[in-house]
């Protein structure tokens, strides 16, 4: 079994000689259910300030919070240690911690948003609670953020003063967002950003926080761009880029591409004037149905809906929506594949709330329903204790049933269904895509 880490004050990570690790599942506190995968290549280890440690005794197999540890000659008040992962991964457990008070600093801070992880150490190395959800090598962290970079990025903001591009230089350089990145990098799926404003406010927004909260992560965009200056970011990048061509209005990172459908079905509508090539893709919360199926007709293929429940209380308390509510997102999924538009679900997962049997049975129903293409199982990134304070109580019940079993149950719904972490370019699409649902037929 895999040892306890535990960090001092100045982030040095340790292993305890003694403590085998602890998961976290919700609430629970836990001996890990199943093994762990080494520490991928991207991933960082975290100290959780203001967390004790949790690990197990082997001598009696029972739970152990590290209160005081002595490290040399140094007795120490021991961090929590949980892991973050790169793209492709996702998590299965949570750190398993004890949220006490410092002595100086007070309580536990709430922690910036990151996907937090459990974590270990092995005689191999470190290891993670977590599942290799999309293989796809072309979002592997060692082609992005390379030294080469800042480079590619003033030589675009030289060749044009689109504003746009002055925003996906901050994407890319200071908050270092892959899709930002392809921008510059001229491949695969690259970033248009389309919307300052939003109508939801998530308790897990990157871009905008309530007081109190850490600091956003990302700033949006601060003037909306026109749909000339959209039209001229997507048409460089479908024309000249390579690999799996698209680029995607709509970002985690900014506001509601919806709200701004007319503009951006004028830019869909120019581009496609220009070129056929790649896809044209909407990272949306789907709040606007009819919105939705308008930028179809104009020739947007593929959506992306987010979504953390498909119980309407749990998706209310988490998304917080101004004038529309889970049955509208819903009807936007519906009113996409009526358009034969390839759709995804950004799924927000957290291990002890997602994978709740009765989450998985009502996420399973609208799979099968819906008939989506693809869910991503996107890691939720958030303080745990301040999304569990949201969903206790909310949503569908029962015991957790482990993120795997989540993912087995999606797929058994929709034969076919792609799971993954990614949005599949165009050409992808025909080889994945789940067969279309039958209709019986009637003799006379």
């Amino acid at each position: 079994m895999p040892n306890l880490l535990f960090a001092d004050d100045q982030g040095v990570v340790y292993d305890h000689p003694e403590l085998l690790a602890a998961v976290r599942s919700g609430d629970d506190l836990l001996s890990p259910p199943e093994r762990p995968i080494p520490l991928p290549e991207g991933a960082t280890l975290a100290m959780l300030p203001g967390r004790r440690p949790v690990g197990i005794d082997p001598a009696t197999g029972q739970l152990s919070t590290l209160d005081e540890v002595r490290v040399g000659r140094r007795r120490i008040v021991p961090h929590a240690v949980g892991a973050t992962l790169p793209p492709g991964f996702t998590r299965t457990f949570l750190p398993a911690v004890a949220k006490k008070a410092l002595a100086i600093a007070g309580d536990a801070p709430i922690l910036p948003q990151w996907a937090y992880t459990a974590a270990a150490a092995t005689p191999g190395g470190f290891v993670a609670w977590a599942l290799r959800t999309d293989r796809r090598a072309h979002w592997s962290p060692a082609r992005h953020s390379t030294p080469d970079l800042a480079a590619k990025v003033a030589a675009r903001l030289a060749a044009t003063p689109n504003p746009i591009y002055r925003q996906l230089s901050r994407c890319a350089l200071d908050w270092r967002c892959f899709t930002a990145q392809n921008t510059f990098y001229g491949r695969d799926e690259g970033a248009i950003p389309s919307s300052a404003r939003c109508n939801a406010a998530c308790i897990g927004c990157l871009s905008e926080q309530d007081d109190g909260m850490p600091p956003s992560s990302h700033e949006r965009i601060d003037t909306p761009p026109t749909a000339e200056e959209m039209a001229e970011v997507a048409i460089h990048h479908l024309t000249t880029a390579r690999g799996k061509v698209m680029v995607s209005f709509g970002q985690g990172c900014e506001g509601e591409p919806l709200l701004r459908w007319k503009e951006i079905a004028r830019a869909v509508k120019l581009i496609r004037a220009a070129t056929s090539r790649g896809s044209l893709h909407c990272n949306s919360n789907g709040s606007l149905p009819d919105a939705l199926g308008a930028l179809c007709e104009a020739g947007l293929d593929s959506v992306r809906i987010s979504l953390n429940s498909a119980a309407p209380d749990l998706y209310a308390a988490y998304y917080r929506p101004t004038g529309y509510g889970l049955p509208d997102v819903v009807r936007s999924i519906e009113t996409a594949r009526r358009h034969r538009a390839y759709v995804a679900l950004n799924l927000l997962t957290f291990p002890g709330v997602t994978d709740r049997e009765g989450e998985v049975a009502a996420l399973a129903r609208l799979v099968k329903r819906t008939r989506v293409d693809q869910v991503q199982t996107r890691p939720l990134a958030i303080d745990p204790d301040v999304y569990l304070a949201v969903a206790r109580g909310r949503g569908a019940g029962g015991p957790a049933l482990g993120v795997r079993q989540l993912v087995k149950a999606l797929q058994a719904a929709r034969p076919g269904l792609v799971v993954g972490n990614f949005s599949r370019a165009r050409l992808e699409r025909a080889r994945s895509r789940p067969p279309a649902k039958r209709t019986r037929k009637t003799r006379h």
